[in-house]
């Protein structure tokens, strides 16, 4: 048999067929090159243009939408992100939000537990999610806080080429979102506690920094706040050299209006006393001051008494406050019962009545706000104005600082939640000698 001529007539063009398909290839690997350099400059644009400035979380959902609408595989998009517990559509394409909010979620997806990509097909949504072929989970610090549908692929190349384009983009979106969020919690943050450091400035400056103990009378005073910024309030007034004004109230509500009104109180209580207001006239003008700031809304209960030296005589007006207790040198209590209704939720009192009576010799007043009788045992039964006599009872002759401490490691033993009282606990006690 012959031999193959040397240079055969079909050599040529496989040697060009083979060259053209080379060809084709480098043509493809720099195309693919060109779109994954495309991709990595627009995700490293995107992740720049989002952290330049302080944009809204609103801005940052805006920037992407803006940068996925310049891209012409996406057709179909949806992401839904997770927003206090609960996943919301935040950014779509194709559709109007509108739309997307009517679109159910599987509990699967509401609850998190779609961690890899998935066909639409496979998780059997409805009809309303015909256009999406993939969900992408965007997870950060394991947890999945957003889904990224997608659908309108042109061809399994897009679809290869884009899930891990809109994943970088999703995953720079909800990590700007997210520190956007912790700056502006850091910042709210900051704002309370700078609210919380003035108020409880302003609340210091309201008790008063020194109290009488004399030939006449010993006071003591003790104040366990229940939160940072407690509602209670007690005042002690030197009026002249023989009066003197004694007060304990409790403002409905804690924290900085709490201490705003409490404020406003003490401000009108201490104005009304320099102009030499009896009580009869200053537990009005306090009720009608505390009305016009709060409108009603809130209102302070307070027991008021003026002290006199000379008679002996202790004047007083009981707003809708615990009654103070006072005990003789026999253990006789006397309750102050008498005064009127809570200051502040109505224009016009509807009755005020003074009291009045004499103090004993050796006597002890104790003045108190419900912290300290609103304390209850493990089977629900409360401490009381009882609990507080029979210590009362048991300890009146120790000095007054340990007849306070005495009080409160009763309620802390007696209370099933230890020393965490519900409510600010006040104590303001008058040894009258």
């Amino acid at each position: 048999m012959a031999a193959a001529a040397p240079n055969s007539p079909t050599q040529p063009s496989t040697d060009a067929a083979l060259l053209a398909q080379h060809d084709e290839q480098l043509k493809q690997l720099r195309r693919q090159l060109q779109i994954k350099q495309f991709e990595l400059d627009t995700v490293l644009g995107v992740a720049h243009d989002m952290t330049a400035r302080d944009h809204s979380v609103d801005e940052l959902y805006h920037m992407l939408r803006l940068t996925l609408q310049g891209q012409r595989n996406v057709v179909q998009l949806v992401l839904f992100a997770r927003e206090d517990g609960q996943f919301r559509p935040r950014l779509v394409l194709g559709c109007d939000l509108a739309t997307a909010e009517k679109m159910p979620l599987s509990p699967p997806l509401l609850d998190g537990e779609i961690r890899e990509p998935q066909a639409v097909e496979d998780l059997h949504l409805g009809p309303a999610w015909d256009k999406y072929e993939l969900v992408l989970p965007i997870l950060r610090q394991r947890q999945v806080v957003a889904y990224v549908f997608v659908g309108g692929f042109r061809s399994d190349y897009d679809r290869a080429q884009l899930m891990p384009f809109l994943t970088s983009l999703a995953n720079t979106l909800m990590g700007a979102v997210e520190n956007r969020r912790l700056q502006a919690q850091r910042v709210a943050d900051a704002a309370v506690r700078k609210e919380i450091e003035i108020a409880q400035e302003v609340q210091a400056l309201l008790f008063p920094r020194k109290l009488p103990n004399d030939a006449d009378l010993a006071i003591e005073r003790s104040y366990v706040p229940h939160t940072e910024i407690g509602g209670d309030y007690y005042d002690v007034v030197e009026i002249d050299a023989d009066r003197l004004l004694l007060c304990v109230a409790d403002v409905s509500g804690k924290g900085v209006p709490a201490s705003l009104l409490m404020s406003n109180f003490q401000a009108g209580l201490r104005t009304l006393l320099r102009q030499g207001v009896p009580l009869v006239t200053i537990v009005p003008e306090l009720n009608h001051l505390l009305f016009r700031n709060s409108g009603g809304e809130k209102f302070i209960t307070a027991f008021l008494a003026i002290y006199d030296r000379r008679t002996r005589q202790l004047e007083f007006v009981n707003a809708g406050h615990n009654d103070p207790l006072l005990v003789d040198d026999n253990g006789r209590v006397t309750t102050l019962k008498e005064g009127t209704v809570m200051l502040g939720i109505m224009e016009e009192l509807p009755m005020l009545r003074v009291g009045q009576v004499a103090i004993p010799r050796h006597s002890m007043l104790l003045l108190y706000t419900d912290g300290l009788t609103e304390v209850f045992d493990a089977d629900g039964n409360e401490f009381g104005e009882e609990g507080v006599l029979a210590v009362l009872h048991r300890s009146r002759y120790l000095p007054l600082p340990k007849l306070h401490q005495e009080m409160l490691r009763t309620i802390e033993v007696y209370s099933s939640r230890g020393a965490y009282f519900a409510d600010d606990v006040t104590m303001l006690s008058c040894r009258f000698k």
